[in-house]
């Protein structure tokens, strides 16, 4: 399972800066500004950029692995000071806008320089240290955040870990209930107050609000990705629908319909999960009778040969090893969180990080030996294997195609965690690879992630550019939360909620303004990178079974995509290793093409929807 909680804190250089270097950039364009002008603030403005991202990271990367209030101060403090240069470059910026002549590079960093702040503060005095005041604090409430198991406290990683694996309604209402309660609502009106502040610094660099400014970072019109999102949604919808249908008669049959209805939305801590975002580990719950058995557990496999973590992160790097990267550099070893410290307050949120944008790659897990873990190894080494390919960009293109892609390498890496694949590097025996007839519960297991979480990668973001446009106030946020929950993921809480709540925030992404459609996009690409990747490695199979490991011609043409980064609109980068510059959904719906015609069989004459 891939938890999409999974961020890359990887920090984009159009973001970070410091007042006390901004006097390096040039004056503010002018009416007689020229091409030349706007160059040399360019060069000027990624040099100031790059050299603060450095200080930057590291201040963040001490504060997310040793939380205490000296560090949360640390980190507000030098990310106040990054806010307001982003700020007053991106003003600066904005001013070349109708100069004539400018190239494409100059043009493209100028419009990345404007809108490449997640969270813009206003230049009144004051309002950039507020704004990261508000949000180190979030996230580091978030961090120490704690809910309950039978009256018992219990952290934000082991809560999550018991989610999954608990069955009896009354704890996982308890945990579910607890964690909302403790985590998202305290941080209700801090929330309330940094949309205020970052509303007003959209509005000063030009946007309709926040959410208009990050839906112009995809290479095209807020509209126009709004309506792609929706479009990309239609095409997978259908498929969702046959899942959600069949997972809540599994349910009933369960848990009987005092816990679970037959009809209606399903219970929203009864799916695995804190957010019901993936459904997996309810597997065992759904499975189909017969072929349900796969013949093997990846966690009960990792732990016969005695993994441990860092066992589990060098196999991560043999993947990529094998399609011909380059091994992780000493430093990555010697200074990644790869496990839980037992002595202090950390994120244990997984992410992957770049420190000084060549060779400090390292990622910060709370690695636990299971399947889903080495899941997500996979995936985060994906994001520091795509900043060290693009390491040779310039500062203002040192980051991926748009987010999604940033996402979905590390996702279509770990689609080839096959049993075939378990094989070849000694985890399962050959005489366990299940049959063909066991195709449909290796994809059932599949889409009770990756296909359950789209319309929670989707909702997410719809909440957020709903309160940042105004269409939900903050005398409705729960309102709007619930609402938008029902409608795509077809789900409700266990309890009644109001307006005393603020469930968004028990999501980690909402106190730490990380936006949230990159994984929505990445759910989609990493089946396009997946389906072209097997076409170029000639496999002739079921989709699902192909494995590219160690294919050094997939690596080649993979590398050749990451090394892009964001230096061309991201349909240049799509075609150059799909071939196409259309992002769709075809590919996943083809992927589980036999499941939605073995779930439409199993529904038949049952009711579908909520």
């Amino acid at each position: 399972m891939i938890r999409t909680g999974i961020s890359c804190l990887a920090l984009s250089l159009a973001m970070l800066a410091t007042p006390g270097v901004a006097q390096t950039a040039p004056a503010a364009a002018t009416a007689a500004a020229t091409a030349a002008d706007a160059d040399a603030f360019v060069a000027a403005s990624e040099k100031t950029l790059f050299d603060f991202g450095i200080q930057s990271s590291q201040v963040n990367w001490v504060n997310a692995t040793y939380i205490t209030d000296d560090t949360d101060a640390m980190a507000a403090r030098i990310n106040a000071e990054g806010t307001e240069l982003s700020v007053k470059l991106a003003l600066e910026a904005a001013k070349f806008d109708k100069v004539p002549g400018l190239s494409f590079d100059t043009r493209r960093k100028l419009d990345l320089l404007r809108g490449g702040i997640t969270l813009p503060a206003p230049t009144t005095p004051g309002a950039a240290t507020e704004l990261s005041t508000l949000v180190t604090k979030m996230s580091s409430s978030y961090g120490k955040g704690k809910g309950t198991l039978d009256g018992k406290p219990i952290n934000g990683s082991d809560i999550e870990a018991a989610m999954g694996t608990e069955r009896d309604p009354a704890k996982l209402k308890e945990m579910w209930v607890s964690w909302h309660d403790n985590v998202g609502a305290p941080m209700r009106q801090d929330y309330a107050r940094t949309v205020d502040i970052a509303n007003k610094g959209a509005t000063e660099l030009g946007y309709k609000d926040v959410g208009s400014m990050w839906r112009a970072g995809y290479d095209m019109s807020p509209e126009a990705f709004a309506e792609l999102t929706d479009k990309l949604w239609l095409e997978v919808e259908p498929l969702y629908k046959s899942l959600h249908t069949y997972v809540r008669w599994k349910l009933n049959e369960k848990y009987g319909d005092a816990v679970q209805s037959k009809t209606g939305p399903i219970r929203s801590d009864l799916l695995g999960n804190m957010w019901a975002q993936e459904w997996g580990n309810i597997y065992d719950v759904v499975a189909p009778k017969g072929a349900g058995d796969l013949g093997f557990d990846t966690t009960e496999l990792l732990k016969a040969k005695n993994y441990d973590a860092l066992k589990m992160v060098k196999t991560g790097e043999a993947f990529y090893s094998s399609l011909g990267f380059a091994a992780l550099p000493d430093t990555f070893w010697a200074r990644s969180q790869i496990t839980k410290p037992a002595d202090r307050e950390v994120i244990c949120h997984a992410s992957a990080w770049d420190l000084d944008n060549k060779d400090d790659i390292r990622i910060k897990m709370c690695t636990k030996v299971n399947g889903d873990d080495f899941v997500t190894i996979h995936h985060e080494l994906g994001h520091n294997y795509y900043q060290r390919a693009y390491q040779k960009q310039p500062p203002l293109y040192l980051n991926g195609a748009n987010d999604g892609f940033h996402e979905a390498i590390g996702d279509f890496v770990a689609l080839s965690i096959t049993p075939n694949y378990l094989v070849q590097i000694g985890l399962l025996d050959q005489a366990r690879v299940p049959s063909a007839d066991k195709d449909i519960g290796l994809l059932l297991r599949q889409a009770m992630d990756k296909v359950a979480f789209l319309p929670f990668g989707l909702l997410i973001d719809k909440w957020r550019w709903g309160v940042f446009a105004g269409d939900i106030p903050a005398t409705a946020y729960e309102k709007g939360w619930d609402d938008l929950r029902l409608k795509y993921q077809g789900i409700v809480p266990p309890v009644a909620r109001d307006e005393t709540k603020f469930d968004p925030g028990a999501k980690y992404h909402v106190p730490a303004s990380t936006p949230y459609t990159r994984y929505f996009l990445a759910r989609l690409l990493q089946f396009q990178f997946y389906q072209a990747a097997c076409k170029q490695v000639g496999w002739k199979g079921p989709l699902h079974r192909c494995s590219f490991y160690g294919n050094k011609e997939v690596g080649a043409k993979l590398n050749a995509m990451l090394e892009m980064g964001q230096s061309k609109p991201w349909p240049d980068a799509l075609e150059k290793f799909t071939g196409s510059r259309e992002m769709s959904g075809k590919a996943m719906v083809a992927y589980f093409a036999p499941l939605k015609k073995w779930l439409d069989a199993q529904n038949k004459g049952k009711p579908t929807g909520w």
